[in-house]
Formats: C-alpha cells, sequence, structure tokens
C-alpha cells in the first residue's frame, strides 16, 4: 500500500513538471474566438438535431463549450473554453476546470452545450462561484 501511494505522489509530481515545463506554453483564447468557435459549434448541432434546434429557439439562453479536452494517465484533469448565447448573441464567456483520479489513460476532445429554459436557472449561473453539472436547473443536450 505505501508503495503504490508513494508511485501515485510520484506520478503526479513528473505530470505537474512536465506541464510547467512545456515548450509550448497554452494561450487562453480571444472572445472573438471563443465567440465564433461557440456560433459554429452550435451550428452543426442544430443541422444534426432538430429537436436541439427546437428546444434552443425556446431557450433564454445556452452555455456552448465548443472544445474541451479531456486527458491523464491516473491522474487527470479537463478544459475548456465557452461562451453563453442570449438571442444568438454572446453575452459572457465561461471556462470549466476539472481534476480526476482513478484508473484512466487517454485523451479525448467533445463539446457540450446547456440549455437554460428559465430566467432563473440563467440568473443561477450567474449568482453563482463555481458550480457543478447536474446540480443545477440547467438541461443539456
Amino acid at each position: 500500500m505505501r508503495t503504490l501511494r508513494l508511485t501515485t505522489i510520484l506520478l503526479v509530481l513528473a505530470f505537474a513538471a512536465f506541464t510547467l515545463m512545456s515548450a509550448n506554453p497554452a494561450r487562453a483564447a480571444s472572445a472573438a474566438e471563443i465567440n465564433r468557435d461557440a456560433k459554429n459549434a452550435l451550428q452543426k448541432l442544430y443541422k444534426k438535431s432538430s429537436s436541439a434546434k427546437a428546444l434552443g429557439e425556446k431557450a433564454k439562453a445556452i452555455l456552448v463549450f465548443p472544445g474541451i479536452t479531456k486527458g491523464g494517465f491516473l491522474v487527470g484533469g479537463q478544459y475548456g473554453e465557452g461562451a453563453l448565447m442570449k438571442e444568438g448573441k454572446t453575452i459572457a464567456c465561461y471556462n470549466t476546470v476539472a481534476v480526476s483520479y482513478g484508473l484512466q489513460a487517454g485523451i479525448q476532445k467533445y463539446g457540450y452545450a446547456l440549455v437554460f429554459m428559465t430566467d432563473s436557472a440563467r440568473e443561477y449561473l450567474d449568482r453563482s462561484d463555481g458550480w457543478e453539472l447536474g446540480t443545477g436547473q440547467a438541461l443539456s443536450f
């Protein structure tokens, strides 16, 4: 048990060191890039699913994360940037960050959209200082 704990700690430290010493530092996208990518992702979703389009037309706002990257080996993380859209216009930018541990290996990229059907659900997003998916009044598709 002690060996497993030591191995896990060493892997976490090695992962952190490798990330910090990366030759290509990560950069956040500009608001214009996030807006463009979110609009494109939403249009692709609407082309694939008429029910998503119908739901989006009734929504008070939609939070679109066009590209969330998730990866890891034993210890993992995810990051993505997105836009909160209301009536086709971006009203705010957000990011999503998560860390996990356990039996995992690999990397994946995916998009996500949250549809806010009521003003109170959207206002909850504004009021909360960080939140967890599935704990509010937001619906996803």
